[in-house]
């Protein structure tokens, strides 16, 4: 056995418990070993019963006697009870709530590990355990097997479906006991600087602590094990990034020069003064374009900052140098709204700008894809039918990539090889935090927007609940009849018993003929045709609607500045990050605006989300508060994001070690102890960087 062999070959796992391993992408014995206890029990106090004292935590080895639900008096709580003996002929309760499912799990006859706190029961006078945690033992364990599940600090893994964690537990152990020492390909220079204990150790720990070790540490991931392995799988994670991003600028790319004529027509085509940051990040890209080499750009901003009249100044810089752009956007309505910024902003100096969807008529497809490979349109703007193979563009030079995190890498890149290494900006509205953004999107450089345009008002933020909605129609109808614009946005389209929701469809119609009779009531989401999507958005626009009924496809992109009120109902279903692109459609004239969050029932997580969003305006603050409701692979999605798949450490968590690792990376990169340890490492990273991390390969 060593680590690439299959699971399914591991005593005790076979083709059945090897596919419910796949589930959670354990392959190999090596993956098996990544997937590390999520806590740690400390079960060492193992006693018999007439030994045990309460308040006392213990575990115990006994014999379910009874078992069976009890039914109180007043109401059914669910209450299930055993009672539990051992060699002592002591007697213990365990007793569990709501647990009916335990009927066919606890009963007479089986051996079982108790773990929990004792307590005296006055009622019975006797002790018993409430909720204790438990371990059946099945009939062939022998004292070796029954000691690694009680009489030690315990690994408690999450379970995979069947497979629970004393399962998990003893497959682990079983693989530990068979492999050799693993070898180790942390660079030595580095382990003996960090003074990192050696990889077989730390694994064999990180399963299985030693006997008198601080539980407190291994309860954080603190334990040397846990910082060696987690360093280690972040600083392979950043080496790659870094190498990626060297390799990527020694590639020859397209060096736009700005000249007077670029900064004429970028000065001809602003609508207003920028702000100090937009000319900062504008600095920083055509600093980037002038260079020799390809420009690889995040740029981050909260929602209304102007990113996109700083995208469009970039283009500016490309298409006066006689180059093509591509702006790629995820839906068809942030597309036809980059269109008809674009348009506006760029027809004016001469520049003819076109929109590719999904939704063109093949005709219509075939002659804008003509007009592109002819070199006849200069920017092309559209969703993922922009990456089809047979679009060619004629000389492209800048791809602008919106809402980044909604593509993966992949995609990125399929629209770099339409041209000869094009330069990139990417835009995001999702702010991450630039720990994280740093190694999300590891292979680009960073710059932000950090302030908003002069004259906007801070957006007020109020909640209330369902039964006070009549309340909001009457400040929504107040600002109607002061000639401003408002949003109602709903979470579903249709009815669905299930949910028990209000359907945008089924309000449109019960707003525009009861609520707002004298009101212009517009409906927009997804599933109505491209066309009349543009045809809703631009009557909204130009005035024509003044209330517009919406699922979340306008969560991105639109721009009205004459819209005052965003109305959100059941908010507590919305995710915060969410919440906030929502609250973003407003505010975006110089008039005070206002965000409603309308709820139902709140559970406490969604009671977090709303608090934090009445409490801050800053995008920034709000993803620190989102990333840790949700957790980072929540937060960013699948892999589609581009975020490595991590097995053991956490970007959250661990943003100390990310930071360190980073930091090394860069210095060994530099300065590696001879050129033969760098090659060991990138041979090292090329045969794991695919399987391990779902990005590129390293060059």
């Amino acid at each position: 056995m060593d680590l690439s062999t299959e699971i399914a070959y591991v005593k005790g796992v076979g083709p059945h418990r090897a596919e419910m391993f796949a589930t959670k992408g354990i392959v190999t014995v090596e993956d098996l070993l990544a997937y590390i206890p999520f806590r740690y029990e400390d079960r060492s106090n193992v006693k018999p019963i007439r030994q045990l004292a309460p308040g006392e935590t213990a575990t115990v080895i006994a014999t379910v006697q009874a078992a069976g639900m009890v039914q109180l008096r007043r109401r059914s709580l669910g209450l299930f009870e055993a009672i539990f003996t051992d060699a002592t002929r002591g007697l213990l309760a365990g007793k569990w709530f709501h647990a009916r499912y335990l009927e066919g799990v606890l009963k007479p006859g089986l051996r079982v590990a108790l773990y929990g706190k004792v307590e005296f029961d006055s009622f019975t006078r006797g002790l018993s355990m409430l909720h204790p945690e438990f371990e059946i033992l099945t009939p062939g364990d022998d004292d070796e097997d029954a000691a690694l599940h009680t009489g030690r600090i315990v690994p408690i893994y999450e379970a995979i479906q069947k497979l629970s964690t004393r399962v998990i537990r003893t497959l682990t152990h079983r693989v530990l006991s068979q492999l050799p020492p693993p070898a180790d390909h942390l660079p030595a220079r580095l382990r003996d600087e960090l003074k990192l204990p050696a990889r077989g150790r730390a694994v064999r720990d990180v399963h299985f602590p030693p006997a008198g070790c601080d539980l407190r540490l291994w309860n954080e991931f603190r334990s040397p094990g846990h910082v060696r392995l987690i360093f280690e799988e972040f600083f392979w994670l950043e080496l790659g990034l870094a190498l990626k991003r060297r390799n990527a600028r020694s590639l020859q790319g397209i060096a736009f020069p700005l000249t007077d004529r670029v900064r004429e027509q970028i000065k001809s085509m602003l609508p207003f003064k920028p702000t100090a940051a937009q000319k900062r990040v504008l600095g920083e890209i055509a600093r980037d374009m002038a260079s020799p080499h390809p420009m690889s750009r995040l740029l981050q901003g909260d929602v209304g900052s102007g990113k996109t009249i700083v995208a469009a100044e970039s283009a500016i810089i490309a298409l006066a140098n006689g180059y093509q752009v591509a702006v790629l956007a995820p839906t068809e309505i942030l597309a036809a709204q980059h269109h008809y910024y674009w348009k506006r902003l760029l027809e004016p100096l001469g520049y003819f700008t076109v929109l590719l969807t999904g939704s063109r008529t093949a005709r219509e497809k075939q002659k804008l894809k003509r007009l592109v490979r002819e070199g006849l349109v200069h920017v092309a703007i559209g969703t993922h039918a922009l990456l089809e193979e047979d679009v060619e563009f004629h000389k492209l030079g800048l791809a602008v990539i919106d809402e980044q995190h909604r593509f993966g890498v992949l995609q990125r890149l399929n629209l770099q090889r339409k041209g000869v290494h094009p330069d990139v900006l990417v835009m995001t509205a999702t702010p991450i935090p630039r720990t994280l953004a740093l190694t999300l999107y590891g292979d680009l450089d960073v710059s932000v927007i950090d302030e908003l345009p002069p004259g906007r008002k801070p957006i007020q933020t109020r909640h209330v609940t369902s039964d006070r909605v009549e309340q909001v129609y009457s400040f929504l109808r107040g600002e109607i009849d002061r000639g401003r614009q408002a949003y109602i946005v709903y979470p579903v389209i249709d009815e669905s018993e299930t949910q028990a929701m209000k359907a945008a469809q089924k309000m449109y119609e019960h707003l525009s003929r009861e609520v707002f009779p004298d009101a212009a009531v517009g409906l927009l989401h997804g599933r109505l045709p491209g066309a009349e999507k543009e045809r809703v958005m631009g009557e909204f626009k130009e005035g024509k609607i003044q209330i517009l009924v919406s699922t979340t496809v306008i969560e991105v992109g639109v721009d009205v500045p004459n819209a005052t009120v965003m109305v959100i109902e059941q908010a507590e279903r919305f995710g915060l990050a969410q919440l906030h692109q929502l609250r973003g459609r407003v505010g975006r004239g110089g008039e005070q605006s206002y965000c409603i969050l309308v709820t139902e029932k709140l559970n406490d997580p969604a009671r977090e989300r709303i608090r934090a969003l009445v409490d801050s305006n800053d995008g920034f603050a709000i993803a620190e508060m989102d990333l840790k409701l949700r957790g980072p692979g929540e937060f960013f999605g699948t892999k589609q994001s581009g975020l490595p798949a991590l097995q053991i450490a956490n970007v959250i968590r661990d943003q100390d070690l990310l930071e360190a690792a980073r930091r090394h990376a860069g210095q060994f990169i530099e300065s590696p102890a001879s050129p033969e340890e760098l090659t060991r490492a990138v041979e090292y990273l090329r045969a794991h960087w695919q399987r391990r991390y779902g990005l590129v390969q390293v060059g």
